[in-house]
């Protein structure tokens, strides 16, 4: 069984070989498709224009990247995949020959375990989500026609190919395997499928999301400690990354498991915060929310904002402070897309139809 693991991993790093051998010039390429898949930017990127465009989509494509990502940390905890740049040189394989030189980047170094790739996973859930919702959009009323077909063909063609992309470009830049990506993608869309039939998540309570704030938190928690009382340390890959990553200053404490959990749930639970507050209710329930102007000023403003509020970076060097601020900063995000920006835009804009009254 071992043996087929390694041969597995080890045909997975010929792929990352060939990859970076025959594709060297499109490094800066595959490293921007890797940030573009980051789960960051759903958050501060396509949340805000999907929500005042289309508040359900906004409201689902949280809910698949937190869900999503905490099933990720789970598999991840089981499933204890190794990632291609230490693997590479922890391993036995090569014992008999000599071993393949796979180069590193800024972004290889991730530190929790491998398998499903959590970029891959992300990136299918939410373009699944994207896809789908556009095609309800642009073919509600349109039945069966030519037209339609070409549409729902270019549409799935620019999701695979975007899935295709995310998944070489994690391949090439040696943090996973093929079949790592592979999974990820399929359990990516699985998870976006499973919230397509599911309506009780645009009514939520904040009782609700507090609710499950706290479950999936305390669910991921005890699991780590369950299996740590019986020896098992979940976070054995923290060690492998310092140990085989060229670079330290390439290991990042925002990679590892508990940071990236901390993080979707304090997304997840601004969200709650901002959908259940008067400032939301105010503005966008208001005859206002509906005018294509304000949501368009909410929009810019909230794209404006998020940037810059994104450029702050929490300390690293106190551990659970990092943690804790992490999760205030995530909280903040959809709490003012939601709330405090559109209330902010529509007193601005009544100011305006005041004066010209």
């Amino acid at each position: 069984m071992e043996s087929g693991i390694d041969a597995l991993h080890a045909s997975g790093v010929q792929v990352v070989y060939y990859l970076q051998t025959n594709y060297k010039s499109s490094q800066d390429w595959f490293m921007f498709v890797s940030f573009a898949a980051d789960l960051r930017n759903t958050f501060f990127i396509f949340f805000p224009i999907w929500f005042h465009l289309h508040e359900s989509v906004g409201i689902k494509l949280i809910w698949v990247a937190v869900i999503g990502d905490w099933l990720n940390l789970v598999f991840k905890w089981i499933l204890f995949g190794q990632r291609p740049y230490w693997w590479v040189h922890d391993t036995d394989y090569y014992r008999n020959t000599s071993t393949p030189v796979i180069e590193q980047f800024p972004v290889t170094c991730e530190t929790g375990p491998g398998s499903p790739s959590g970029h891959a996973m992300g990136s299918a859930g939410i373009y699944y989500v994207m896809v789908t919702a556009i095609l309800t959009i642009m073919l509600k009323k349109k039945g069966p026609s030519f037209s339609s077909w070409c549409i729902r063909g270019a549409l799935w063609t620019i999701f695979w190919t975007v899935q295709a992309c995310v998944c070489l470009s994690r391949i090439f830049l040696a943090a996973h395997f093929p079949h790592q990506v592979v999974a990820g993608v399929i359990s990516g869309i699985v998870v976006a499928e499973a919230f397509h039939h599911t309506q009780v998540i645009y009514n939520a309570s904040l009782k609700k999301y507090v609710y499950t704030t706290l479950f999936l938190f305390s669910f991921a928690l005890g699991f780590y400690l369950l299996l740590k009382a019986l020896g098992v340390d979940l976070l054995w890959t923290l060690e492998k990354a310092k140990k085989w990553c060229e670079r330290p200053e390439w290991v990042h404490i925002d990679t590892t498991p508990f940071a990236g959990l901390l993080r979707n749930l304090g997304i997840f639970f601004g969200l709650g915060l901002g959908l259940n507050s008067k400032l939301y209710q105010d503005s966008c329930c208001g005859k206002q929310g509906s005018q294509i102007r304000f949501r368009l000023c909410c929009i810019v403003a909230s794209l404006f904002v998020l940037h810059m509020f994104d450029s702050f970076r929490p300390p690293t060097k106190v551990e659970m402070l990092f943690y804790a601020l992490s999760f205030c900063k995530s909280a903040a995000v959809p709490l003012a897309a939601v709330g405090i920006i559109p209330y902010c835009v529509s007193q601005l804009l009544n100011q305006q139809l005041k004066k010209t009254q």
